[in-house]
């Protein structure tokens, strides 16, 4: 009987299947020892020693403390012993041991110090119990972070240089300015290109089906800027603002695009934070109010966190010239940026001056009409 039971065993060892339990198959009066060591008499030595713990993974220099950037690691250690190992256990759950002596677990750790008990003991009841102390840390999360992990910016950049109506003077560098702001965006900041909307001499029909895009693509985390340069147009008497698409005719306003018409899209894209930059005659019309003032003291995460819907503009209810003053500036500060985040409030105070003085324009800043800003602001995000 017990040479049956001896070559069961080894049969278990052979196929790497011993139980953790040590099935020795025992009674109080029987116990097999098959690793006992012949002494020079040639009786057999008890092993008094208990086993050897070594960790693998992670590596920890001092086997007692390790410090973690992540929730979850694996663990990996070999265990030694002269006898047989009757079991491992971490944490007080047994752990599969293979016949080299290796044993794997995953641990799951919570934010600070993490005890975890490693108890390995032979067939003789002899136990190493090994403590070590993995401290986990959880990586900083920024706003930084949050902005790129949960939103989205979107783009719509349109520039009108060529118009159809000879009455309507075409223009020489709306495009230029697009795709000056295109590059900057793309290049500097978090907007994939993918996107990004250019449209280069549109339609009125070419806007309007680009915002009806981005009403079913944008989410209420995602972020919108829209840029226009172009021709705009003021009627004093009805009180009604214009943009003048490429198939405007000077008479007639059915290919017109109203300013009302915009603050609906911008009511109907549910985005958290959308910023309207206008380089267009007359373009002051939009906002609700004509001047905002500059906080100095700008909580970024709290302004990111409540909604708004904010516009820039060259000029109020004036013409402003072809090549422009607006423009230059305002691409030369989002270039000259090396702040992380830039509020769309800090952008305009920091070039409104500049604009002022290099020419006969005075740019706006404020809330659009009726579109639910609740006063947060648009955040540009730099590239890290």
């Amino acid at each position: 009987m017990r040479a049956a039971v001896k070559l069961f065993l080894i049969f278990l060892i052979l196929h790497g299947s011993v139980s953790l339990l040590s099935q020795e198959a025992e009674s109080n009066a029987v116990r097999l020892r098959l690793s006992n060591l012949p002494g020079k008499d040639g009786k057999e030595i008890e092993d008094t020693q208990p086993p050897s713990i070594s960790l693998l993974m992670p590596d920890i220099a001092t086997d007692t403390f390790f410090q973690s950037d992540v929730d979850e690691i694996d663990l990996l250690g070999e265990v030694k012993d002269e006898s047989r190992i009757r079991f491992v256990s971490v944490n007080n759950e047994i752990r599969v041991v293979n016949e080299t002596g290796i044993f794997a677990t995953t641990l799951r750790l919570s934010p600070g110090e993490n005890q975890v008990r490693i108890l390995a003991m032979d067939e003789y009841n002899n136990r190493r119990d090994q403590i070590i102390t993995i401290e986990y840390i959880p990586p900083i999360v920024t706003l930084a972070d949050k902005i790129r992990s949960g939103s989205r910016y979107y783009g719509l950049i349109i520039g009108i240089n060529d118009y159809r109506d000879p009455g309507i003077i075409d223009l020489d560098n709306p495009i230029k300015d697009a795709d000056a702001v295109y590059r900057t965006l793309t290049g500097k900041y978090t907007f994939d290109p993918e996107n990004i909307i250019m449209l280069k001499n549109p339609r009125r029909i070419d806007i309007i089906r680009e915002l009806d895009k981005l009403r079913v693509n944008v989410t209420s985390k995602d972020n919108l800027l829209i840029f226009y340069a172009g021709h705009g147009y003021w009627d004093e008497e009805a009180r009604i603002g214009y943009w003048l698409p490429t198939d405007a005719s000077k008479d007639i306003t059915a290919d017109w695009f109203r300013n009302s018409t915009l603050v609906d899209y911008l009511q109907a894209i549910k985005s958290k934070h959308t910023l309207l930059i206008t380089d267009a005659c007359f373009a002051g019309s939009i906002f609700k109010s004509r001047s905002v003032d500059m906080s100095k003291e700008i909580a970024y995460e709290k302004i990111f966190e409540i909604p708004s819907r904010k516009a820039m503009t060259s000029g109020a209810l004036t013409e402003v010239p072809d090549e422009s003053t607006f423009i230059k500036y305002l691409i030369r500060r989002l270039n000259e940026n090396t702040e992380t985040y830039l509020s769309s409030e800090e952008l305009f105070s920091s070039f409104r001056m500049a604009v002022i003085s290099n020419s006969n324009s005075v740019p706006l800043y404020g809330e659009i009409q009726n579109v639910g800003n609740e006063g947060g602001d648009f955040i540009f995000l730099r590239m890290k």
